[in-house]
């Protein structure tokens, strides 16, 4: 099989799992802790060729990405350090409103810190590097910036795998325009494994499949790392709110009134860096209208969970661009993402995802 030309928007923490598992899973052939799928259309982890990467930061532009992906403020867990000496250099890519005012008044060794350098010609770097598709690592609330790159996607003929919950492969108008260029889109807004999202849409199916009629609902989540500490600025969590309340109500027939769900990120706790801690607690009605009520607490490291999810949804691309088959990729976006624009049960997507795998046609 041949490479799989990836280009990173954003070498922070889920950045760095992703390649520590690239490279984890190329030496050790034999290892499946972690994946859902070891070989998709005959293209294994160690497929995964990194030939482009962009970032704002001045500890990161301009370096090796070997060395960036390691960079502060990346905290996340180092659970393989062996990488290789990639032949490529993070270039400087364009700020537009991909960092939130309020970092300014923390400590620099967990923030964001802008490059004093001219940002790159994106469209050219992705041309030159022959990269086959972009995964967009943006921060929440970067809705100019993403639009910018799946922009620059579109004039580049390169695949859009957008991580992050800025509705673009969910927008009609960009869905459109993706399937007239014949470019496949993965979106929105990336799923982790075992996270909070897939496990309170599996509590949610639970409670409807056994005819328990849910009232109320919230989620609570805390971490440490630069995407807890960005959400502090309220205004740039619209999207981010929304990507996850509707993959959650969307696993019900009748939805919650809004007052009866509480879903979102809650607070930055710096000690616990890359380690996402979630509350959920639900409050229902079963047999009798006997009150039924749940409360559940998840630890889990939060970049390293979303890893497996993107070597699926990169693979898949991969599949799709191999078939010439472009526009939004149905099966592998409600598999792999919050706010897909079908959304499907996570039993549906998988299957679906699996006869996409064995060649039948998105539809």
């Amino acid at each position: 099989m041949n490479k799989i030309n990836i280009a990173i928007l954003g070498v922070g923490n889920c950045a760095s799992a992703l390649l520590q598992g690239i490279e984890k899973y190329k030496r050790e052939t034999e290892n499946q802790i972690g994946l859902m799928h070891r070989d998709v259309g005959g293209y294994k982890v160690g497929d995964i060729n990194v030939v482009a990467a962009f970032d704002i930061d001045r500890r990161k532009v301009g370096k090796p990405l070997k060395e960036a992906v390691f960079a502060k403020p990346n905290c996340t867990t180092v659970f393989f350090d062996d990488l290789p000496d990639y032949p490529v250099t993070v270039h400087m890519g364009h700020v537009l409103d991909g960092v939130s005012e309020h970092l300014t008044s923390y400590d620099e060794d967990k923030r964001f810190a802008i490059a004093d350098e001219e940002p790159c010609d994106v469209v050219k770097v992705l041309k030159e590097s022959g990269a086959h598709l972009m995964i967009n690592y943006l921060p929440v609330g970067s809705e100019k910036a993403a639009r910018f790159y799946a922009e620059a996607c579109l004039e580049a003929n390169v695949g859009f795998i957008n991580a992050m919950p800025v509705f673009i492969a969910s927008d009609e108008k960009w869905a459109e325009r993706f399937k007239e260029k014949n470019i496949p889109i993965i979106g929105d807004d990336v799923k982790s494994q075992v996270g909070a999202t897939i496990v309170h849409r599996t509590l949610t199916k639970l409670f409807e499949n056994r005819g328990v009629v849910l009232d109320h609902t919230y989620q609570l989540n805390f971490g440490g790392n630069t995407d807890f500490l960005n959400m502090l600025n309220h205004s740039r969590l619209k999207s981010k709110k929304q990507s996850k309340t509707q993959s959650v109500q969307s696993e019900l027939a009748i939805p919650l009134a809004g007052d009866s769900i509480h879903i979102g990120p809650s607070d930055y706790v710096p000690f616990l860096k890359d380690n996402k801690i979630c509350y959920i607690r639900m409050e229902g009605r079963g047999f009798g209208d006997i009150p039924v009520k749940l409360e559940l607490k998840l630890s889990v490291e939060d970049s390293p969970n979303c890893g497996g999810v993107m070597i699926d949804a990169i693979r898949c691309m991969k599949l799709a661009l191999d078939r010439n088959i472009g526009g939004v990729l149905t099966s592998i976006s409600a598999y792999a993402m919050k706010s897909p624009p079908q959304q499907y049960t996570d039993t549906e997507a998988k299957k679906m995802v699996d006869e996409f795998i064995a060649g039948r046609r998105e539809r």
